[in-house]
């Protein structure tokens, strides 16, 4: 049996292993950062209250619920700008220096909330403001960061690099908010951004230890000609297509986490210490799940297993809304996590290998559309649904329609349920 860091083969090449420290502290940043600022928001909105006017009625509202939605409009509106022109960037000049830039940019984002907090300065619309420049970095960098990592790592072991980075993401998840809540209690909010910023940095700087500086492609200049090359390309790809459309679909109609209070006070009659407590269990069985893949070898016959995720994925979601115990709910919860990466692996790594270097970054920011918008509509579709027939059915419902529309790919897209890793390593390494 191979010892473990020999199946966590990715680490073994130098550039990826800058590569995965830069993201370990970099999203642990930005983790940290977001936990930090929806506290800040209702702390600086608790007790406020507003007046709508509503068929003639004067209905009072609290401000602290409208105020922390306003923050997901701040981060989603960035990504919808900005994703497909950090794709160009991402094409066009080096990948690298994209990412430094962009992580130079974040850092700047988070000092400027240490000051303006620690002055005494900060307000709800400033933090707006800073919250949607820190997205439009992120929406900048992203499609750099996953098109880099095919280039770090030899074919074979791509799924494993994206693997290893989901595992850090995981990891990031569980701890960053629960630091930042004992920082929170113990010290000046600012603290928490100041950390964040140190974070940023030492992303940066570990990234500028990567020695491949990649090249101009020339095909790629800044123009709506070249953007629209990307674009035609992924949406007459049918199995990129699929795994993009079944990743919006899913996380449309199963997203639940904003249903958590509600699960853990009215279902479990859970406190506050229970909700945080759930709240655990998706990133937990996500890490557990990451870390299983990074540990093996290639997985054989990834189509099937990437529909198997997805229908896992909707299943667990639709126990875990009519499960009225805690320790039942906190499994299938989780294994909403491991279902959920296991097929991002599995489509991370289907979309590397069968879209070519040139076009590997508009690949990654019309799929960014896709997987960045979905969970934050489907948050509010589960709203809209619980309001009406309460969270149990709207978590149920939502959770069997992603497991139907998994076996609705299958058959719509059968050149995802054929789909065989190992057959196109064997195409590429032929070209």
């Amino acid at each position: 049996m191979s010892p473990p860091f020999s199946r966590m083969v990715a680490l073994r090449y130098r550039d990826f292993r800058f590569l995965w420290f830069g993201e370990m502290v970099s999203t642990a940043g930005m983790q940290m950062q977001l936990f930090a600022i929806n506290w800040h928001v209702f702390e600086l909105l608790r007790g406020e209250t507003f007046t709508v006017n509503i068929l003639g009625n004067a209905i009072e509202m609290g401000s602290e619920a409208l105020g922390l939605g306003m923050l997901g409009l701040a981060r989603v509106l960035p990504v919808l700008l900005f994703a497909l022109a950090g794709g160009l960037l991402a094409d066009r000049y080096d990948r690298r220096r994209v990412m430094i830039a962009m992580r130079l940019l974040a850092a700047i984002v988070a000092l400027t909330l240490t000051a303006l907090t620690f002055a005494g300065q900060i307000s709800v619309g400033m933090i707006y403001l800073l919250t949607a420049l820190g997205a439009a970095a992120i929406a900048l960098d992203y499609p750099a960061r996953q098109s880099i990592e095919a280039n770090l790592v030899v074919a074979r072991h791509l799924s494993n690099a994206i693997s290893l980075n989901m595992l850090v993401t995981k990891i990031a998840t569980i701890a960053a908010p629960a630091l930042g809540g004992l920082l929170l209690a113990q010290f000046n909010i600012g603290l928490v951004y100041g950390i964040s910023a140190a974070a940023f940095l030492s992303a940066a700087l570990s990234i500028t230890g990567i020695r491949y500086r990649g090249s101009i492609v020339k095909g790629a200049r800044i123009s709506w000609r070249t953007l629209a090359l990307g674009i035609r390309f992924t949406f007459r790809k049918r199995i990129i297509m699929g795994t993009m459309l079944l990743d919006f679909f899913a996380t449309l109609l199963a997203s639940s986490r904003t249903m958590l209070p509600i699960v853990a006070g009215e279902v479990l009659g859970l406190g506050a210490v229970g909700y945080g407590l759930l709240a655990t269990a998706q990133p937990v069985g996500g890490l557990l799940g990451g870390l299983i893949l990074s540990l093996r070898g290639e997985l054989k016959r990834q189509g099937i297993i990437f529909l198997t995720s997805v229908a896992v994925y909707g299943l667990a979601t639709a126990a875990f809304g009519i499960s009225t115990s805690f320790i039942l709910s906190y499994i299938v919860f989780a294994l909403t996590g491991a279902g959920d990466i296991v097929s991002s692996v599995i489509r991370g790594t289907i979309r590397q290998l069968m879209t070519p270097d040139k076009l590997r970054g508009r690949m990654v920011s019309v799929n960014m559309m896709f997987f960045m918008t979905g969970p934050q509509l489907g948050e509010v579709r589960a709203g809209l649904v619980a309001s009406i027939l309460g969270a149990p059915l709207a978590i149920f419902s939502g959770g069997l329609a992603a497991a139907l529309l998994a076996l609705w790919v299958a058959w719509r897209f059968p050149s995802i349920r054929r789909y065989n890793n190992a057959a196109e390593l064997k195409r590429r390494l032929s070209q």
